[in-house]
């Protein structure tokens, strides 16, 4: 009898054990389970959050284009108006015109490179390229780009000067300021 009853208990102790080893595979597959739910949606939103970064990145550096390419309409606006007052102006010759014509065409060739730059930047978008890579291109363009109009405008200051030195008395130098425009 008592042989019986330690039968009886190894019997429960075995199945005590079948029935953790059970549970356990239960408690594992259902953490697996879990986990997967889980890298899932890490998955799933990993690839929103991705998206959102790219559409910000890429706002952020169609704000910064736009202000270069409107740096760029600016200095295109500005030796269209320069130098359509500078061929007016009697006191220049047409050599000094075709030269002064040379200078600004070479100031615009060197913006339109940095155009091209900029080109780069917004086909970028397709092919692989660091946002710092992007943003620095940017940055440079705006900067050569903003050289390039502060020396068109002191181009046209210098010229200016050069034509009211040539002016004859106080009204011929009146006449060269209101073609100008300056009061």
């Amino acid at each position: 009898m008592d042989l019986q009853v330690q039968r009886i208990q190894n019997n429960t102790i075995v199945l005590q054990n079948v029935q953790k080893t059970l549970e356990n595979t239960l408690s594992k597959l259902k953490l697996e389970e879990i986990g997967s739910w889980t890298e899932k949606q890490r998955q799933l939103y990993s690839g929103y959050f991705d998206e959102l970064w790219k559409v910000k990145n890429a706002i952020a550096t169609y704000k910064k284009i736009k202000d270069v390419v409107q740096l760029q309409v600016a200095l295109v606006n500005e030796y269209q108006r320069s130098f359509q007052l500078l061929r007016q102006d009697n006191h220049f010759t047409p050599e000094e015109i075709e030269y002064m014509y040379k200078v600004y065409s070479g100031i615009l060739s060197e913006s339109l490179k940095n155009i091209d730059q900029l080109q780069l930047v917004i086909n970028s978008f397709s092919t692989k390229m660091s946002d710092g890579k992007r943003l620095q291109i940017i940055a440079d363009a705006g900067s050569q780009i903003s050289d390039n109009y502060t020396a068109l405008r002191q181009f046209t200051t210098y010229n200016i000067g050069i034509s009211m030195q040539r002016s004859k008395g106080s009204s011929e130098i009146e006449m060269v300021k209101r073609l100008y425009g300056l009061q």
